[in-house]
């Protein structure tokens, strides 16, 4: 019944992933931009921490469930607009894997600890949270960020320090060290910049473990 049960909330999830009208391109097959993204996270998690449970396999699957129906454009375009748009996100996210769990048949304990997680609720005290973050921050470097450079030639050294800062900071020492240790694939250019980054925010990185983070 446990296995069932997790196996409707999954295929559920990715069955409203895969509304999503956005494509993009991975290995020549195009995939739902969120479908896609729910899957990585799920690798990730599996290569993090593999031992995770039900309840987090479930909630990194659904970190950006739908994202689509909720757009930046619906709010200003300033930075109390961002502060709103990701807020209502979180409360978006929530509100949506709630209504699929409990039809997939979870109690309400369950299914709170998922939300609560996919709500980016209580970060600093919140272990399922910290873990969701952790695993969103490592699917960004590995998957994203080379491409968000690719599109932005202008943007100066100082300036992706600053981008990449922001991501360390909110990432775990373990995660950081998941990544100096060289389990996720980072371009030269990106380990670099990691480098750098970690000795401007007074985290100094042994250039050992840089040796091979590709």
């Amino acid at each position: 019944m446990t296995q069932q049960r997790f196996d409707k909330a999954k295929a559920l999830i990715d069955a409203a992933n895969s509304e999503d009208p956005n494509r993009e391109t991975c290995a020549g097959k195009e995939w739902p931009k969120e479908l896609l993204y729910s899957r990585r996270m799920s690798d990730m998690l599996e290569r993090y921490a593999p031992e995770a449970d039900d309840a987090m396999k479930l909630a990194v699957r659904a970190q950006h469930i739908q994202r689509w129906k909720s757009p930046r454009s619906d709010y200003p375009m300033d930075r109390k607009g961002y502060h709103q748009w990701r807020a209502g996100l979180n409360k978006f996210h929530a509100g949506t894997v709630t209504g699929l769990l409990a039809k997939a048949g979870y109690d309400n304990a369950f299914i709170a600890r998922v939300a609560q997680a996919v709500g980016k609720k209580s970060l600093k005290t919140n272990p399922d949270t910290r873990l969701l973050e952790d695993v969103a921050g490592l699917v960004f470097l590995e998957h994203y960020l080379p491409g968000f450079a690719d599109r932005h030639p202008e943007y100066d050294e100082q300036k992706w320090i600053d981008i990449i800062g922001k991501i360390w900071n909110k990432m775990s020492a373990q995660a950081q060290q998941f990544v100096l240790a060289g389990h996720i694939k980072l371009p030269d250019s990106m380990a670099g910049l990691i480098r750098k980054t970690s000795n401007q925010v007074n985290r100094v990185i042994p250039h050992c473990y840089l040796a091979n983070s590709r």
